[in-house]
This record gives structure tokens, C-alpha cells and sequence, in this order.
């Protein structure tokens, strides 16, 4: 089979790929380039950073298997997708405790200082008075879209003894109750708002959740409130969360893996503030995450091609 791997994933799964099937890779490459390097491909590997376009799924006829390794899918069209019956398969579930692991290392940083610390530290400044830290046990710990990965932060949060409360785009009394059994509790996006000591972010971005943080939503936060996002960038209006950072809104510190520009030579509007930490979308990024995503991804080009042989087989007899 002839693939293309938009995105980069595990070596060693490149490398089972390739003693197998014709693999071609363009990591992080214009949709032009795309366009040229999809043909006579009948398999999809993508991750965030690349665009799928309509013209880059329609410029190969023999398309039919598409992988996302990893969760988001606001990156390709999905339009085409379902137009066309492509099988479209996601491996969200290795990188949600990733995320989840992340989220909590933000909010220890934020909460503690830690690079300030550790910079005047280097620096030769003792600043061991001088330094305010927060626990999070006993806090509000608030989950904008408890989902695979929402659910996970939760969960953790539970074992810091923090109390969790999260949002979802579509409540109801089943899921509150699947909710309590794990000691979660589903609340009105208000309420998250409004109530969270920590708020940690982990929704798709689409028309609904574009600026879904924005300047009358920061308003509205609880005082001393620290912001996490781990979602996707264009969920916080950036530009609203500096304005209300500067004018000494309730955001007492913020931390950002996901950014409305993403990419080499782009730089936050944010990048001034002390009390802001902007890491480059590696929410996902470990190595036992991306091995486990690799082997998945074989697992699945697999078994689409033994689906495939069992059809060809029952169509040789009939």
C-alpha cells in the first residue's frame, strides 16, 4: 500500500511501515507540496501543524484509509470526509494522559513560581522570601470540556485532593451521573467560570469554542483564577487575556501550549508577562506516548488491509 505520512510519529513505526508498504514522508508541508505527494496514495498518516485541505484529499483517487494520530481533527476537512466515505480513525487515547500529566506540571509552575525561581536562582538571587506559592489541594480545580482528556485532568485532580468541576457542550442527567461515580461534577460553563481557582482547557476548536475565552468571559473569572490550555490555540482570544492581564484582571497566572500562530518565528502577544508560560504544543509529546500512537497506527493499517483481502476474497467467490 502506498502511504503518506503528513506529520512526524515514532521512527520505529516508520520504519515497520516501510518494510512493508511504499512510504512517503512530508512532515509539516504546505498543501501544495501535499497535493503532489498524495497521489496514488492510499493512506493518510497526519498530526496537528499540517493542513489537510479538500484539494490535498481530492488530488488522490485511491484515498480510502486516513489516520489522525492523536485527537483534533480541525485540521482537515471533514466535509470531504464524510462526503467521500473515507474511513477517518483517531488515536486520541494515548496522548490524553500526556496532556492530562502536563496540565498538572503547568499548574505546579504557575502555582509555585517555579521559573522565576529557578531563573533569579541562576542568577545568584536568593528570593526564597520574596516568592509566593499556592497548594492545589483543597482548590477548585475547573475543566473546560471533560472529555477523553478533560476527564483525565479530573481524575488526577481527585487524587491532589482538589474538587473538580467541568462543562461539557452537551450535559445531561446520564452523563452527570457517569461523572459522579469517578467524584467529577458536571456544572454549567458559568459556574466553571466563575467558581475555579485552576481552569484547564480541553475542547475542540471550532465555530462554537473560537475566543470561547474571551475578554467577558475573563471578566467573570474568579480572582487570583490561574488559566491552563492544552486544547487548541484561537480558544483564547490571546490579545483579550493580555488586556485583561495588564489592566490587573482576575488571571493571576497563565499557561499556554496551544497558540492562535503556531510554527517557527512566531511569537506570542503574551510573551512579555512574567507570569505567563508558553510552551510549543507538546502537550502529547513524550516518547512513551508517541511509541504507543506508532504502534497503533500499525495496528490499524493492518487490520484495514486484512479487511480489505477478506472482501476481495468473498467478491472472488461470488
Amino acid at each position: 500500500m502506498n502511504i503518506l505520512i503528513a506529520s512526524s510519529i515514532d521512527p520505529d513505526a516508520i520504519a515497520e511501515l516501510e518494510k512493508h508498504h511504499t512510504v512517503k514522508c512530508a512532515f509539516d508541508a504546505p498543501p501544495e507540496t501535499l497535493i503532489t505527494a498524495i497521489q496514488d496514495c492510499e493512506s493518510l498518516i497526519f498530526r496537528s501543524g499540517v493542513k489537510i485541505t479538500r484539494e490535498v484529499l481530492q488530488s488522490s483517487p485511491d484515498l480510502r484509509l486516513i489516520i489522525r494520530a492523536g485527537s483534533g481533527v480541525d485540521n482537515i476537512d471533514l466535509e470531504y470526509v464524510y462526503q467521500n466515505n473515507l474511513e477517518l480513525v483517531r488515536i486520541p487515547e494515548p496522548g490524553a494522559r500526556a496532556v492530562a500529566e502536563m496540565s498538572f506540571a503547568l499548574m505546579l509552575a504557575l502555582s509555585r513560581s517555579i521559573f522565576l525561581a529557578d531563573r533569579m536562582t541562576k542568577q545568584g538571587h536568593w528570593i526564597k522570601h520574596d516568592i509566593k506559592g499556592y497548594l492545589l489541594a483543597k482548590k477548585i480545580l475547573g475543566i473546560v470540556g471533560m472529555g477523553n482528556i478533560g476527564s483525565t485532568v479530573g481524575r488526577m485532580g481527585i487524587d491532589w485532593d482538589m474538587e473538580v468541576i467541568g462543562c461539557v457542550e452537551h450535559p445531561s442527567e446520564e452523563r452527570a451521573s457517569e461523572y459522579a461515580h469517578k467524584g467529577l461534577r458536571l456544572a454549567s460553563f458559568d459556574e466553571v467560570i466563575s467558581k475555579s481557582d485552576y481552569i484547564s482547557i480541553h475542547v475542540p476548536l471550532k465555530d462554537t469554542t473560537r475566543n470561547l475565552i474571551n475578554h467577558d468571559v475573563l471578566n467573570h473569572m474568579k480572582p487570583g483564577v490561574f488559566l491552563i490550555n492544552l486544547a487548541r490555540g484561537g480558544i483564547v482570544d490571546e490579545e483579550a487575556l493580555l488586556n485583561a492581564m495588564i489592566d490587573g484582571g482576575p488571571v493571576r497566572g497563565a499557561a499556554l501550549d496551544v497558540h492562535k500562530q503556531e510554527g517557527e518565528g512566531k511569537v506570542s502577544p503574551l510573551v512579555n508577562l512574567p507570569n505567563v508560560i508558553l510552551t510549543p504544543h507538546i502537550g502529547a509529546m513524550t516518547i512513551d506516548t508517541q511509541r504507543e500512537i506508532g504502534r497503533r497506527i500499525i495496528e490499524t493499517v493492518n487490520q484495514y488491509i486484512g479487511r480489505k483481502i477478506e472482501l476481495e476474497s468473498k467478491a472472488k467467490v461470488a
